[in-house]
């Protein structure tokens, strides 16, 4: 009997121990494979390093920690009793200690090393003089979008205005309004040429994602938040909603078209209000 109960022990053991071996392979494989949509703006490289730097270390440490778990269970489960060892204080306390330095130093220390510059670029420089700028105000469930027309200025808004046919609320005796080009749901960007956006909520928080280039950013309503970003591919891609902002937040989808830069401008001046 007791060498059955040993017999089915040790099956047990290396069972565990190949599963603790065998886990960290399978989530390797799953892990390398292409997730990202491709790649379409020029910051969107930064920020594919970072989640590729955020994979293969965190990734390691995770194959590290099986490896070393599956080893114990190997070398120590076919013992018929524990045996009592008590390390020392300073032991426990290194143990303890190294190994969470060790992960905040290559998981946050890197993701800072690696994230600051892109954060710069994206937020705190401002938009080169040549940007073309387009005010977006997220609502339920839609994205109303602006350009400034040719005066190269917004019209006033007035949040006493808003009604069904005026969504901003535009103020129409102000004459810098009268040539703004107002849209729903698309917006237009001439390719390899910095996009300013000037980003709105009218009712809740929102969330603009441009999965293709990398770019999300919250919405939120009583603030303006300005970034921008370089399209570097042209097409058409698709701009969701990433935040759960009611009933109809399946609906608010959106489209970024990207033209050459000559196509972009005769699409601007088509949409131009006469004069």
């Amino acid at each position: 009997m007791a060498t059955s109960n040993e017999s089915k022990g040790s099956g047990q053991r290396i069972l565990l121990t190949l599963a603790l071996w065998v886990i960290p392979v399978v989530a390797v494989v799953l892990g390398s494979r292409q997730w990202l949509p491709p790649l379409a703006s020029e910051h969107g490289a930064g920020i594919d390093f970072m989640l590729h730097y955020l994979l293969i270390t965190v990734g390691g440490l995770f194959v590290i920690g099986h490896i070393a778990l599956g080893y114990f269970v190997w070398r120590f489960g076919g013992q018929e009793r524990p045996a009592f060892r008590l390390p020392s204080f300073r032991t426990e306390r290194n143990w303890s200690l190294v190994p969470v330095l060790v992960m905040a130093l290559v998981a946050e220390g890197g993701i800072l090393v690696l994230g600051l510059p892109v954060w710069a670029k994206f937020y705190d420089t401002a938009p080169p003089e040549d940007s073309v700028t387009v005010e977006v105000t997220a609502e339920q469930f839609a994205w109303n979008v602006r350009y400034p027309g040719r005066d190269g200025q917004f019209g006033r808004t007035d949040p006493k205005l808003l009604s069904l046919s005026e969504p901003l609320g535009l103020d129409r005796s102000d004459p810098a309004t009268r040539d703004d080009i107002v849209g729903l749901n698309e917006i237009w960007a001439p390719v390899n040429a910095p996009l300013h956006v000037r980003l709105r909520a009218k009712d809740t928080l929102h969330s603009f994602f441009l999965p293709n280039l990398r770019v999300k950013q919250d919405a939120v309503p009583g603030m303006t938040i300005d970034f921008w970003f370089v399209p570097t591919k042209e097409g058409t891609f698709e701009l969701a909603c990433a935040e759960l902002c009611g009933f109809g937040h399946f609906e608010m989808r959106g489209l970024l078209h990207v033209l050459p830069r000559d196509e972009f401008d005769n699409w601007l001046r088509e949409q131009s209000p006469p004069q």
